[in-house]
């Protein structure tokens, strides 16, 4: 593994355009970043990315089912008690997940183990660029000359997704998220073009247009009901509104099901640690609560059970803190994590995003920024696989 630097093209912006990349830049500077790609060997990519990446999600679903049958597994969580019932019959009914993705420590051959820092489980963007754009960087790259010869990528998301899609057996998936939000409406109009491309219809229904009928059932604006419903919309959210305790009873299946939420909250983390006790892609992690939080000393990350973005992570090393991030979390509930720093290159603090589509893994993503924390205004780097 390695960061190698290149020219950007001085065109790649026309390129996002015709690919429909919209959101490729913030307001001071870029997102998308192609002055440099991540090169992998295929065997990082086999055996210390995909494997661990796959053995991993499979130890979560085995958490998942003891987490909806246990009350107090899910108030440690703080998953409010109106969800539980919610939660524990979509699991019984085996509701299929579409994605998630796991963040890991990793930096390459001979530096250890991967190491899961998290899993988003519930609503992970990121994906057009994972799956679209940078696969179209590389095709460019490849027929430019640009990049080696013979180079390729760890990149099936979008078979992946169309495929899974086809497989859910619903003939119609509607898709909500806030339109005002760029990233957000990005990731869902490629997601609806993923359910298009497997034979389903796929509607946009804007996310404040999403309304509860008398009956219990979620309706759209004109009153039409949703059958199925992707929601980029977390589910600790949507249990906290007001028609959070009806979600249960109603006959709208979701995508991703309720049961993604014992997943995407860092309480996971500990109890994956209970469960799989020095586990090689485990960092040891207990609950804030827990006195065993102490075998952890003064070095530690501390991370809110709903935190999204790197909002509210403090990291302490030796008892100092080394960086801190403000928002809205905390109150929940937090657990504690072995430190474990992300990798640096070339000054930038790297972090492996490893994708699932149903139960496999499907592709990756980089991300890198000059903190320690990685937040929302972390850039997106591309990779390929040489040698």
């Amino acid at each position: 593994m390695r960061r190698v630097s290149l020219p950007e093209r001085p065109d790649w912006r026309d390129h996002a355009a015709r690919a429909g990349f919209a959101f490729h830049t913030f307001e001071d500077g870029p997102y998308w970043d192609e002055g440099a790609y991540y090169a992998f060997t295929l065997a990082e990519i086999e055996d210390d990315i995909e494997e661990p990446t796959r053995e991993l999600h499979a130890l979560c679903l085995a958490f998942a089912e003891r987490a909806v049958a246990d009350a107090a597994i899910l108030a440690s969580l703080a998953i409010p008690e109106h969800a539980w019932d919610a939660i524990a019959e979509s699991f019984r009914r085996r509701d299929p997940s579409l994605y998630g993705r796991l963040d890991l420590r990793y930096g390459g051959a001979g530096t250890g183990p991967a190491k899961l820092l998290e899993y988003n489980a519930d609503t992970p963007t990121a994906l057009y660029e994972s799956a679209v754009f940078q696969w179209l960087w590389l095709e460019d790259g490849l027929a430019t000359g640009r990049l080696p010869t013979g180079a390729d990528q760890f990149n099936a998301l979008h078979e992946r997704l169309v495929a899974r899609l086809a497989g859910m057996g619903l003939p119609r998936l509607a898709f909500a998220c806030c339109p005002d939000a760029p990233e957000d409406r990005g990731t869902v109009a490629y997601l609806q073009e993923c359910a298009v491309q497997a034979g389903l219809a796929a509607p946009f229904v804007p996310l404040e247009a999403v309304g509860l009928a008398r009956d219990g059932r979620f309706v759209d604006a004109g009153g039409g009901p949703l059958e199925a419903l992707f929601k980029l919309y977390p589910w600790e959210w949507m249990f906290a509104d007001a028609f959070g305790p009806f979600v249960g009873a109603a006959p709208t299946r979701f995508v991703e099901p309720p049961w993604k939420a014992v997943l995407s909250n860092k309480g996971l983390l500990a109890h994956l640690w209970a469960l799989a006790p020095g586990h090689p892609n485990l960092l040891p992690a207990y609950l804030e609560a827990d006195p065993a939080k102490a075998a952890l000393g003064g070095t530690f990350v501390r991370k809110p059970l709903y935190s999204r973005e790197g909002a509210n992570i403090l990291i302490v090393r030796d008892g100092v803190v080394l960086e801190r991030d403000e928002g809205p979390y905390g109150g929940e509930g937090c657990v504690r994590q072995a430190l474990a720093e992300l990798p640096v290159f070339d000054g930038r603090h790297a972090l492996v995003g490893s994708w699932i589509v149903g139960d496999e893994p499907a592709g990756l993503c980089m991300r890198e920024g000059g903190r320690r924390i990685t937040t929302d205004r972390a850039r997106f780097v591309p990779h390929l696989i040489d040698g």
